[in-house]
């Protein structure tokens, strides 16, 4: 007997109600979120001489949430991430250097659609695997592409990079001062750019589908849905995103090195996600701030042991709040409302 067939119709169909209000408003913009964004541009006035760190930052925040979207909402995990990252990173670098193309936005362009080249062709094949074998493929996917970099060094400059990159105004009206502050503001807006992007993914019936093939891919096999299509597609944006992170960060610090290829950076870029919380759009925001202004701060109060301090916020952080920080401030949120209904 079906369960629906147990319960009285009212209780019935004032579930169903309450599940079609919410999938019916659940795209719609809440206060909460304008949050991140007044804290950004807070940020701007208060912090006027940290303004090339901050930037740095939103780039990390932009390359987190481009691994909450294959993650957190499709369920695929990867050690190899920073492949992508590092794609269009060296995408920037290489047409500035050796193109003389130093144009800074259609750069990020340039940046988007390498890296989600590169994401089409190794998706469509590696993510016929799961489990252990793709995470030892995506791995090697970036070791692979580090060491092509490596062996090409007269072109990429080996692990001495290209340093000394320069850039033309942006727009070709605003030029970049000391502090950064330029690159900031720029690094904001696109990231508000990409979150809404996301964000209309996320809602639409392809992100929920996502989210089906995250849940249980053996029954959205069996519904008929075109899984493997569907996770190249996302492979392919997410890819394409980080590489516009990558491009951002060669941006700010005028040089890339093939150290953007390191396995440290896919390890780093899910502990931030780990930190603030997978699956949701602001984990990325508030993990990638937390890691960077704690690495920040314990590399100043120790050089040689601050992983330790990282290594312990981790782990405080997997026991306590699964969830991450942002699911903290959610269930703060949650107790509130139900007292306040109650």
């Amino acid at each position: 007997m079906a369960a629906s067939d147990t319960m009285p119709p009212t209780v019935t169909t004032g579930t169903r109600q309450r599940a079609a209000d919410y999938l019916a408003t659940r795209h719609r913009f809440r206060l909460a979120e304008a949050l991140p964004w007044l804290i950004a541009i807070a940020v701007f006035f208060i912090f006027p001489t940290r303004m090339t760190f901050g930037s740095q930052v939103l780039a990390m925040a932009m390359f987190a949430l481009s691994l909450d979207l294959i993650l957190g909402y499709a369920g695929i995990v990867t050690l190899g991430h920073a492949a992508f990252f590092g794609v269009g990173a060296y995408t920037v670098g290489l047409t500035a250097a050796r193109l003389q193309w130093t144009e800074p936005i259609s750069g990020l362009f340039a940046a988007a659609i390498a890296a989600g080249l590169v994401g089409f062709i190794t998706g469509w094949f590696l993510l016929r695997y799961r489990g252990l074998t793709l995470l030892m493929l995506t791995l090697a996917t970036a070791i692979m592409l580090q060491e092509a970099g490596n062996l090409r060094s007269d072109i990429s400059g080996g692990y001495d990079g290209l340093p000394g990159l320069a850039f033309k105004p942006l727009l070709g009206v605003f030029d970049y001062d000391l502090y950064g502050h330029t690159y900031y503001l720029y690094a904001l807006a696109v990231l508000a750019v990409v979150v809404y992007f996301v964000r209309r993914i996320v809602y639409s019936p392809f992100g929920q589908a996502l989210t089906g093939i995250r849940e249980n891919v053996r029954r959205m096999h069996a519904i008929g849905s075109p899984v493997h299509r569907r996770l190249v597609t996302v492979y392919t944006i997410a890819a394409a995103i980080a590489g516009v992170a990558g491009a951002l960060f060669t941006q700010t610090n005028a040089y890339v090195t093939l150290t953007v290829f390191d396995f440290d950076n896919s390890a780093k870029v899910m502990v931030m996600l780990i930190l603030g919380g997978t699956g949701r759009l602001y984990g990325a925001f508030v993990g990638a701030t937390v890691y960077m202004v704690c690495e920040d701060y314990l590399s100043k109060l120790s050089p040689t042991f601050w992983q330790f301090g990282i290594g312990l916020m981790l782990v405080l952080v997997v026991l306590f709040a699964p969830r991450g920080v942002l699911g903290i401030f959610e269930n703060i949120g949650s107790y509130f409302s139900e007292r306040k209904r109650l």
